[in-house]
């Protein structure tokens, strides 16, 4: 209706042909010419009337159109959608139900299927996320791995690449490890907050075993060894819920940043040892955080220095040890096994459940 409403106005009151109205709106000179005898058909000229809305001046223009639009039954959408769930059920028979049901005041089949795909369209739903100065680190690890070459006997072992990523300014780290295991996992961690000088308040982890005992919606359990890593920095850990990957995008685009701008410029290279692997993925790491944003100013480095930096907790005083959690069950001889190696307790706590704390330097049963 706007594109009508410019056609009457550029005509009777601007006084300009067809064909400079037709260049002026953009739009065929046929056109032009349709909206005018359906105008002078329907006894219409400019200004229109003040009490004429698009639906009244719709009505005016399409008599037999808007009529018939009006007279359409819409479908049930969310009782189609229940059924298309059961199987065998398809969209060609429920119009047939639905046409046998309203006859010509039903859709045709093509306007039928799309006015339910619009309505599925409608069931998504994505909040935009704010992300505050030094509030959220997003972690995750990439898919893709390196392989490190064992030199003697040329065993590949593959590296995994670990990621993390600052939610206010995308400021980015990364670096291999052998495994995802805890005591990787908990010190990639540590390295990372020395590379950042400074510590997040809230920790976003997947939901891998280093990081969840217990993956779940609303209550997950967090590993032991990790939520005490978290308690040593004064952070706090709160994992994306599981298969919602949009609750941690940051990460998902941080890792595949990495994968694309580290690990592909890596993959003609042969790494006989982790530190070296490392020492390149710094190098080029520094080149990434320094690239320039496309569209936005500055680059990760820049708004890290200007974000994340100045609001980010500081470090602790003692760099976090890590401590491997365990239950184990006394046995009869009052002995406990941890790595194949066996440590006495007090022979009192036969067949109880103990809590064993091993770090590097000693074993801690509690």
């Amino acid at each position: 209706m706007r594109t009508i409403k410019a056609v009457l106005r550029l005509k009777f009151e601007a006084k300009l042909s067809l064909r400079q109205i037709a260049r002026s709106l953009k739009i065929a000179l046929g056109t032009v010419t349709l909206h005018l005898n359906r105008a002078s058909a329907a006894g219409l000229s400019w200004p229109l009337p003040a009490d004429m809305d698009d639906q009244a001046l719709e009505a005016a223009l399409f008599p037999n159109q808007s009529s018939s639009l009006r007279a359409r039954v819409e479908p049930d959408y969310a009782a189609m959608h229940k059924e298309l769930k059961r199987k065998g059920i398809t969209k060609q028979l429920l119009w047939d139900e639905y046409k046998q049901l309203h006859g010509d005041k039903g859709y045709q089949y093509s306007q039928y299927c799309q006015h339910y795909r619009d309505w599925i369209g409608t069931l998504k739903r994505s909040m935009r996320q704010v992300h505050k100065a030094g509030e959220k680190l997003f972690i995750d690890y990439c898919g893709p791995t390196l392989p490190i070459v064992n030199p003697e006997t040329g065993e590949c072992h593959e590296a995994q690449i670990f990621v993390t990523c600052w939610g206010a300014s995308s400021y980015t780290y990364a670096e291999a490890s052998w495994s995802q295991k805890k005591g990787d996992w908990i010190q990639a961690h540590v390295n990372a907050f020395e590379y950042f000088g400074g510590v997040p308040e809230i920790l976003v982890p997947d939901n891998l075993k280093s990081a969840t005992t217990k993956a779940c919606r609303y209550e997950p359990v967090i590993n032991a060894s990790y939520q005490h890593m978290a308690k040593h920095y004064k952070t706090v850990i709160i994992p994306a819920r599981p298969y919602k990957p949009k609750d941690k995008a940051k990460a998902e685009n941080a890792v595949l940043v990495v994968e694309r701008w580290i690990m592909a410029r890596l993959r003609h290279m042969t790494f006989f040892t982790l530190a070296a692997l490392n020492q390149q993925i710094r190098l080029l790491l520094k080149d990434l955080n320094q690239r320039p944003f496309q569209k936005l100013p500055g680059s990760r480095l820049s708004q890290f220095e200007l974000l994340d930096k100045p609001a980010m907790r500081a470090l602790p005083a003692t760099r976090y040890e890590y401590i491997e959690f365990k239950l184990a069950r006394v046995n009869i001889d009052y002995h406990i096994e941890y790595e194949k190696h066996f440590y006495s307790v007090p022979h009192h706590l036969v067949k109880h459940q103990v809590e064993l704390q091993a770090t590097r330097d000693g074993v801690a049963v509690f």
